[in-house]
């Protein structure tokens, strides 16, 4: 007989608790779903007229559709500078060199520590400071998302880089590799693969904060809420919408990323043919040093 030390089958006592929790779990979410419905239908936001904009094309191709580019395409530039931001810094604040590690560190620190509302303001008012006008309010946003969740991404990567068996980067230097060499082959390999689940969660949050865009007047999702109930006064329904459209993009990336996982863990490393005399060019497994093999 075997016991289990981590989880012990729950008996018949503790099976039935089970469903009465998860009875009185689904009774309180259905209640609290229910008094939503009831407030939204006394204030007549379930009422056909504020619904039948959605079904106009014209709703869709000046308002929706363009708020959907523009917060794609800050998530798109964004993601990209975040990611490149935090692998460049990640390796840099894990150098063995002080001038090139303290000030990486320093810089991750000093970002990660700002709202990053804040520094979207900052970059877009110090534009003109620097001769660049107009002032682009895309850019401000781009680098704020860049700036604040690179920083973050690059926590993660050294984290990740950190969380390695140190004996394996030790290997690498023993068999004559470069510190350069032993991060790019052995560790950011190992360390983005067990790693990948939190970047993808950082890149998800990055899409949602495309949103903080709309206090500068930058037009994505969120500001066309304020369109549309301008024009239709459905504010409650055009939230609802946006919404609907976020959970949308975001199960998408998901699904990328539990796609991309997959792929990743299916990856294996196998070793390479060990030879035989007849064969010189493929080394015998005594010539690589293996035991066994014939002399």
């Amino acid at each position: 007989m075997s016991a289990s030390v981590l989880y012990d089958a729950p008996g018949p006592r503790a099976k039935a608790l089970n469903w009465i929790y998860s009875g009185v779990a689904l009774a309180a979410l259905g209640f609290i779903a229910w008094l939503v419905y009831s407030k939204f239908e006394e204030t007549g936001q379930w009422e056909s007229e504020k619904w039948t904009p959605f079904l106009d094309a014209d709703v869709w191709n000046n308002l929706l559709i363009p708020g959907l580019i523009g917060t794609l395409s800050a998530f798109a530039v964004g993601s990209v500078l975040a990611l490149a931001f935090g692998f460049l810094f990640a390796i840099g604040r894990l150098s063995p060199i002080k001038l090139i590690s303290i000030p990486c560190g320093a810089v991750v620190e000093f970002f990660r520590a700002i709202p990053m509302l804040l520094l979207m303001f900052f970059i877009y008012f110090m534009q003109p400071s620097l001769g660049i006008t107009p002032t682009s309010i895309f850019w401000a946003v781009v680098l704020g998302l860049m700036l604040y969740n690179g920083s973050v991404i690059a926590e993660i990567i050294r984290a990740g880089v950190q969380a390695l068996p140190k004996g394996q980067g030790e290997a690498g230097v023993a068999i004559g590799l470069t510190p350069g060499q032993v991060m790019r082959s052995i560790l950011l390999p190992q360390a983005v693969r067990s790693m990948l689940p939190a970047i993808i969660a950082q890149l998800v949050v990055l899409l949602k904060d495309t949103a903080l865009g709309y206090v500068l007047g930058y037009s994505e999702l969120l500001s066309q809420v304020k369109q549309l109930d301008g024009n239709f006064h459905n504010l409650i329904p055009a939230a609802i919408v946006v919404a609907v459209i976020y959970i949308v993009l975001n199960t998408i990336l998901g699904l990328v990323a539990n796609w991309i996982e997959a792929r990743t863990r299916r990856v294996g490393h196998t070793a390479g043919p060990v030879g035989t005399a007849e064969d010189p060019t493929v080394q015998t497994a005594t010539a690589a040093g293996m035991p066994g093999g014939a002399a």
